[in-house]
């Protein structure tokens, strides 16, 4: 398993308590601490009493949080705490976190491609037509519009953050593909800020110019 806290992998051994059975099953707590950060992770789960051994209800009781990769430390605050917040209400609800990473893409390409246009999926495509995303990631954006069904569900482009129903897989591939559009508005250009930085240094201590 990975750990929610530090999202390294581990083999898991877990302890588990029990707790109370009723007529719908038998609800257990489980809990280990992660050999990594050291950070306790805890379970509850209901069994089912007339099939032993089968789960019927399973939650992350803490952190309360999802197996996403942490935000990136180059992803400012403006961007990574509403990305944040929708990793964390994804279990309880996709669509709240669906409404949410909607609402953030529409920001990162307002602000980050400087699109302003009507509606999210009217901007989605000027981006795509743009040409400046790789390959893989106007696939992705693109992907938004289709897997959301925005034809069918107009308001999902028109008022982001309202709540609507989401389709089959659609909340994790928002954030995907935030992920992507992080990557490449934040990430991949503060690698090269560093390495140019660094190539400067070099040039600086042998008398030479820095890169133009």
């Amino acid at each position: 398993m990975k750990c929610p806290h530090c999202i390294t992998a581990f083999h898991e051994a877990w302890s588990i308590l029990s707790l109370i059975a009723d007529k719908d099953g038998h609800w257990h707590a489980r809990y280990l601490v992660c050999p990594e950060c050291k950070r306790a992770v805890i379970t509850l789960q209901m069994l089912d009493l007339r099939s032993p051994g089968l789960t019927k209800n399973f939650f992350l009781a803490y952190p309360k949080s999802t197996v996403r990769p942490p935000t990136p430390t180059a992803v400012t605050c403006e961007f990574s705490s509403d990305y944040k917040e929708a990793c964390l209400v994804f279990p309880d609800s996709p669509k709240a976190s669906a409404a949410l990473s909607r609402r953030l893409l529409q920001h990162l390409i307002r602000e980050k491609a400087g699109i302003r246009r009507k509606d999210l999926a009217t901007e989605i495509q000027d981006l795509i037509d743009s040409g400046t995303l790789p390959s893989y990631l106007s696939e992705a954006i693109d992907g938004v519009r289709n897997i959301g069904n925005f034809a069918a569900h107009p308001i999902k482009s028109q008022n982001t953050g309202e709540l609507v129903d989401v389709e089959p897989g659609e909340a994790e591939w928002l954030l995907d593909t935030i992920e992507g559009m992080f990557d490449f508005y934040f990430v991949q250009p503060e690698l090269l800020r560093e390495k140019r930085a660094a190539l400067d240094a070099k040039l600086k201590e042998a008398g030479k110019q820095p890169m133009k």
